[in-house]
């Protein structure tokens, strides 16, 4: 269920983006690293307790990152997993198992780290470009050789040593703050988007978590 916004906050925009590569980076070194252990120890059954303990670890880092998209882009995420059944320890284990919630969220984790690489590099591309543009009028002066050279400072395309001849630039510097805002808005807003379709509930599972409170309900009923 989203919230009635817009769109995320920009504040919040900009710190949930730049903490997606190095979550992504501890999350994908994490999950290959503990499902290669598990499935390669898998047969001493050593390797058992290792990938129940990923699958209790991703759930867990799930509801985590429910409460970050809710907290820095203002979004909440419904909790989609299927009642565990009652009884033994094995039945309530299967049950996480088959529960298609804990595979999207492993999937989501897996994803994490490419879309965090995205996402850094485009929102400070364009944000160093279009401050280093504004500010250009200010220290230019403390370049070397007090000028600014464009494209670079071998190849001397065009020359500003002067305020005035920066000031066009600065102005470009401005609409370029304007575009990053946009850009930074819309990809914490995609984000919010792919986090929903991997950690919040699908129209299935909520037919089956009625069908299950129903029959719940039923049964209690019954037992009165």
């Amino acid at each position: 269920m989203g919230s009635a916004r817009q769109g995320p906050p920009f504040g919040g925009s900009v710190v949930f983006l730049l903490m997606n590569l190095p979550m992504g980076v501890v999350a994908f070194a994490l999950l290959t690293t503990f499902a290669a252990a598990g499935v390669g120890t898998a047969v001493v059954w050593v390797g058992v307790g290792l990938l129940a303990l990923l699958v209790l670890a991703v759930r867990g880092a799930a509801r985590m990152e429910r409460a970050r998209v809710y907290a820095l882009l203002d979004r909440y995420i419904d909790l989609p997993y299927l009642p565990l059944p009652v009884g033994k320890q094995s039945l309530r284990w299967k049950g996480r198992l088959k529960d298609p919630s804990t595979w999207r969220d492993l999937t989501y984790f897996f994803l994490l780290f490419p879309l965090g690489i995205v996402e850094f590099v485009l929102v400070t591309t364009f944000w160093s470009t279009s401050l280093a543009l504004a500010g250009l009028p200010i220290y230019f002066r403390w370049l070397p050789d007090g000028a600014y050279y464009f494209p670079s400072y071998d190849v001397r395309w065009l020359a500003v040593d002067s305020t005035v001849e920066a000031l066009p630039w600065a102005a470009l510097g401005v609409l370029f703050i304007a575009l990053s805002v946009a850009l930074t808005k819309a990809l914490a807003g995609m984000h919010a988007r792919v986090a929903n379709a991997l950690l919040g509930t699908t129209v299935a599972q909520r037919r089956r978590m009625e069908r299950w409170w129903e029959d719940a309900e039923e049964k209690n009923l019954v037992a009165g």
